[in-house]
Formats: C-alpha cells, structure tokens, sequence
C-alpha cells in the first residue's frame, strides 16, 4: 500500500473551492493534457454520494483504459471520498478535504494505493508510477493556482 498526500492553500471561500472540486466537469480543466481524460457519458454537475463516474485516461504502459469511480463518501462543502471500482490500481482512494482559513481555503488531497502485479507492481511504482502521480498532482495544484489566482 502506497499514499500520497498535497495540501494546498488557494485564496477563495471554501464554498467557491467546492462548488469547483465537486463538479466532474472540472476534472479536465485539473489534468494533464497528455492523460487524454475523457468522461464517459452523462454526469451531474455536482457529485453525490453513492455517484458512479467513468472516464478514459492514457496510462503510461498500459495505454488507453477506462476508470470508472464511486463517489464513497460525501459531506457537503467539506470533503468527499472517490474509490476506484475499474482500472489500473488494485486499490485507489481519494479523499478531498476543504477547510476554511483566514484568506481562503486549505484543500488536501490523500490517496492511498496499491498495484497489481506483486512485484512487478513494485518495480514499476519505484520506476515511474510513483513519479507520475507526483506530476499529475503538480500539475492540479498549478492549474487551481491559475484558476484561483493570489
């Protein structure tokens, strides 16, 4: 089992910051060009608890998939749990939290993971997918600093 964790200070009211994190259509504006991400069908504007949301992503290796996610947990305004159903990790977790400060709003992004493969698993997270989750999240923090400029 593998975590990640980011914590972010953005300079808007926690309610501006949820009604943007809580809304898949956003997901493309927050991820890299390169992953190709594409939602799959219809979604709601804002997630609910118990929502199912699919999408095709470019993963290094294995190309082209489909990810299809559970919204697990929801408390509206202040976090939200998504859990991968189908895709590239035996098991992914996503918590996104929000928490009101003085100028804005800390969000933290925890993920906890795991991959198949035994340990081939291992050797590919030590070679690149460690590495690639670092610059996926980079990425998400610089666009949320353009979108939500100082």
């Amino acid at each position: 089992m593998y975590s990640l964790s980011q914590t972010q200070f953005l300079p808007v009211s926690r309610s501006v910051l949820w009604d943007f994190v809580s809304s898949p259509g956003n997901l493309n504006l927050i991820t890299p060009p390169e992953m190709g991400f594409q939602i799959v069908g219809e979604v709601p504007k804002q997630i609910n608890s118990g929502d199912f949301i699919e999408y095709r992503v470019k993963v290094p290796v294995l190309g082209r998939i489909s990810w299809l996610t559970e919204i697990k947990y929801l408390e509206h305004g202040l976090c939200f749990v998504d859990e991968q159903r189908v895709g590239p990790y035996r098991l992914w977790i996503h918590r996104h939290s929000l928490l009101e400060v003085e100028g804005g709003t800390s969000m933290t992004d925890e993920i906890r993971y795991a991959l198949p493969f035994g340990p081939l698993g291992k050797i590919s997270h030590w070679l690149f997918v460690r590495r690639n989750l670092e610059t996926i999240f980079n990425f998400r923090r610089r666009a949320l600093e353009e979108i939500f400029p100082q």
